[in-house]
């Protein structure tokens, strides 16, 4: 990272106690949601001008904190909502509850509804890329919340068949998997959620901290074992949620980090060899697994490059 890169970066960087202070709790179908929803500041001239609205999903098993390194680059012209899923970050993690890729959409959908979102666009991640599609499927049967623009998918299992889950993954999805939270630390967390990173992309030590700090309030970690069945639902639902993105009627994008070992080229070669709808497509050849964290420039760059001719037609 060149230093005015660093520079850029210490500038931009918020550290997750801030965010949550820029953010609210939201009572949402019986349960405590973190929001933060942010608009960009209007000139008194431009105030009767309605910004686009971007939602954005994040993926397991971090939060809506993983959003901050590309924030302020759409901020200038989108406002933007982002929300801890249930089980995630801030937000309210039950331990006796039956998590669902189903139930998480009924929440981001009683989310819609409570800002009053007419139109919007959507961006996801990881498990933030499941739960997109299940609403996507719901917007295409025309019950969904809102209107959907358009949707953009970064690194995640979109096709069961191409997931290469990591042994962790396996593990907590098995019958061990509680015993298994119990046993895994900070050290372990390290070197699994640095494997799926790019060489020259690692997180750096404090990035480490905050993610973990993050995973473990409200103990959250106690409940890896319930929220990893959102692998199983990938299974079950697969032709429902592949066939959303062969059939979607609004723009779709993907942006992927290449050398992910979880879901990276070779989800892209199936993608097209399904002939799901692709309307714009930027594949960054040294990135891993969290390219909004790896390459906030470039991935903000790309995807306004896919915004920009759906917002000024």
């Amino acid at each position: 990272m060149s230093q005015v890169m660093e520079k850029l970066s210490e500038q931009t960087h918020s550290g997750p106690e801030q965010w949550r202070e820029r953010g609210e709790l939201m009572e949402l179908l019986g349960h405590t949601l973190f929001v933060i929803d942010e608009s960009p500041k209007q000139n008194a001239a431009d105030q009767e001008l309605e910004q686009p609205t971007i939602l954005l999903l994040h993926g397991f098993p971090t939060s809506s904190w993983d959003w901050q390194p590309m924030w302020h680059l759409l901020a200038k012209d989108y406002r933007l909502i982002a929300v801890d899923m249930l089980g995630f970050g801030f937000s309210d993690k039950p331990n006796r509850h039956k998590y669902s890729i189903h139930g998480q959409a009924d929440l981001i959908e009683a989310l819609v509804k409570a800002k009053g979102l007419q139109q919007f666009h959507v961006l996801t991640h990881d498990y933030g890329d499941t739960v997109g599609q299940e609403l996507l499927a719901r917007q295409l049967e025309g019950s969904g919340a809102g209107e959907w623009l358009s949707c953009c998918f970064l690194n995640g299992g979109l096709f069961p068949e191409t997931h290469r889950a990591l042994l962790t993954q396996k593990l907590l999805l098995s019958p061990i998997g509680g015993l298994l939270n119990r046993l895994t630390g900070y050290a372990k967390f390290c070197r699994n959620f640095s494997s799926v990173f790019g060489a020259q992309s690692k997180p750096s030590q404090q990035e480490l901290q905050d993610f973990w700090w993050l995973i473990n309030q409200k103990n959250g970690k106690h409940i890896f074992h319930n929220l990893i069945t959102y692998i199983r639902d990938r299974l079950e639902h697969r032709e429902r949620w592949v066939s959303a993105m062969q059939q979607s009627t609004i723009p779709l994008c993907l942006i992927n980090g290449s050398v992910d070992p979880v879901s990276g080229k070779h989800m892209v070669a199936r993608y097209r060899e399904l002939n799901c709808r692709l309307d714009y497509l930027a594949e960054l050849p040294e990135i891993g697994h969290y390219p909004q964290v790896e390459a906030p420039i470039e991935v903000a760059g790309h995807y306004q490059s896919f915004l920009r001719p759906l917002v000024e037609a």
